[in-house]
């Protein structure tokens, strides 16, 4: 990844400077990153773009340009300018894992350090993160709709300018795509890359069967054909099957067909008819255009025959549901080795920070399926052999008491004294450590409509220090 220091928002430099003029800008501080409403409207987040967070960080620098350009805004000293002249990232940045899969207002992302450092990255962690866990978050339900189909992404030509096709297409496979047709994708993230023809294909040679015989020379044992540019029922199925009978005779054995246009549940029950009277009911019928998870569960329960699924526009843009509000906040700095908790105060009681330096466990039961997550101060430390009562952080009385169960740590650290230390993996490694995390969650939680809302609660030493901060701050109005 290129640098990209200068991707901030102003106010980020702004206040950089005042905490540079006021001698403040070296106090050690902790920031957490959260959002307050799953994405896509469900019951669940993918945490995904941790990687290219660490790309940012190592390549966290100003150059020469970056400061002239600086200087001529006319709102910097020069004092100023020359201490970016150095700047580099020396904090702590605890995370849970890329891929897993969290809930509103516990951490995704912890940042430690001076505070002139710990504001600057605010903004490229948020819209890095923000993006990539929506569309893998989108991809899953996606995926979950196909019911072990395979999905292919399709988004690049309708994404949100080139990087987020990019990117987007990596988040979709983590979230479950089996493939991407987005080449550079394929390349830089080793992401396995699918796709046959469009309709200009068939429209340039004189007649579809043209246009079938010449593609299935080229690519006679992964001959997959777009039968919907004239008549899909009575001329693309007829001249496919044409060739895919010539192909069988030649020792080949075409992939399948392509619908993108029609009534896709009744076009592929018609369509499987006459591939199964001829011999070739097993072959791949991809379904594209326009297609969500909404729509796929729609075509799924009329029984429709397909077996593969294009997903372009509505997943790279999450289109029902375009942005993940992931939050940046201050929760606590440092006067020496003492910690001293920050809360920010809101007439809207979701938007009241969990102040304190943190982490998250998250807690099985006997069978290893999550049963809550618990947010706790970083000092704290859970005794499994005792009974753990967990409650509502709002609403208090509805509580559990947990026997026979296990915690893992979900915090872990990726970089230690401006050093990486999270090991990247590779994407299918990501893949199937998302598919285990969703095999450990209940499926209330990931219903499509109206799911079940997850355990989020506090310990009691936090619930406790934020009720108090509140009752504080009151006082002290």
């Amino acid at each position: 990844m290129k640098n990209m220091t200068l991707l901030t928002d102003l106010y980020q430099l702004t206040m950089m400077s005042g905490y540079y003029e006021n001698d403040v800008h070296n106090q050690e501080v902790v920031f957490d990153a959260f959002f307050r409403k799953n994405a896509c409207n469900g019951g669940y987040t993918i945490i995904c773009g941790i990687e290219q967070v660490i790309d940012y960080i190592n390549n966290l620098r100003f150059e020469e340009d970056d400061i002239n350009y600086l200087r001529s805004l006319n709102l910097f000293s020069e004092d100023f300018l020359n201490l970016l002249k150095d700047f580099k990232f020396t904090g702590d940045i605890y995370s849970v894992e890329e891929g897993t899969i969290l809930f509103p207002n516990e951490p995704f992302l912890t940042v430690k350090a001076p505070l002139i450092q710990a504001q600057l990255v605010e903004t490229a962690i948020l819209s890095i993160m923000n993006f990539q866990s929506l569309i893998a978050t989108k991809a899953s339900h996606i995926c979950r709709a196909a019911q072990g189909d395979p999905v292919f992404e399709f988004g690049l030509r309708r994404a949100q300018g080139p990087e987020a096709g990019v990117y987007g297409a990596r988040a979709a496979v983590i979230g479950g795509c089996a493939s991407t047709s987005n080449v550079l994708s394929g390349k830089m993230f080793d992401i396995p890359v699918v796709g046959t023809h469009s309709h200009s294909w068939v429209q340039k040679f004189d007649t579809e069967l043209d246009a079938f015989k010449a593609y299935a020379k080229v690519y006679p044992d992964s001959c997959l054909l777009l039968i919907d540019t004239y008549d899909t029922l009575n001329s693309g199925i007829v001249n496919a099957i044409t060739v895919f009978k010539e192909l069988r005779e030649k020792g080949h054995k075409p992939l399948g067909i392509r619908l993108d246009s029609g009534d896709l549940a009744y076009l592929s029950k018609k369509v499987y008819e006459k591939l199964n009277a001829e011999g070739f009911g097993d072959l791949r019928i991809t379904a594209s255009n326009d297609l969500d998870e909404h729509t796929i569960s729609s075509l799924k329960s009329e029984g429709a025959k397909i077996n593969a699924w294009g997903v372009g526009t509505k997943l790279i843009t999450s289109a029902d549901s375009p942005s993940l509000g992931g939050v940046y906040k201050l929760a606590a700095v440092f006067e020496g080795d003492k910690e001293i908790p920050k809360i920010k105060i809101s007439e809207n009681p979701e938007k009241i920070n969990n102040p304190g330096f943190k982490r998250v466990v998250r807690i099985y039961d006997e069978n290893n399926m999550a049963e809550a997550d618990l947010v706790l101060l970083r000092d704290e430390e859970v005794d499994i052999s005792k009974s753990l009562k967990i409650f509502h952080p709002v609403y208090t009385w509805k509580e559990k008491i947990l026997e026979n169960y296990t915690i893992r740590e979900m915090t872990i650290p990726i970089f230690v004294d401006g050093k990486q230390v999270y090991e990247k993996r590779k994407i299918e490694d990501t893949k199937d450590y998302v598919a285990k995390e969703l095999d450990s969650i209940w499926n209330q939680y990931k219903r499509l409509l109206s799911p079940h809302i997850y355990k989020v609660d506090l310990s009691e030493k936090l619930w406790k220090l934020k009720q108090d901060m509140i009752e504080s701050k009151k006082a002290n109005k």
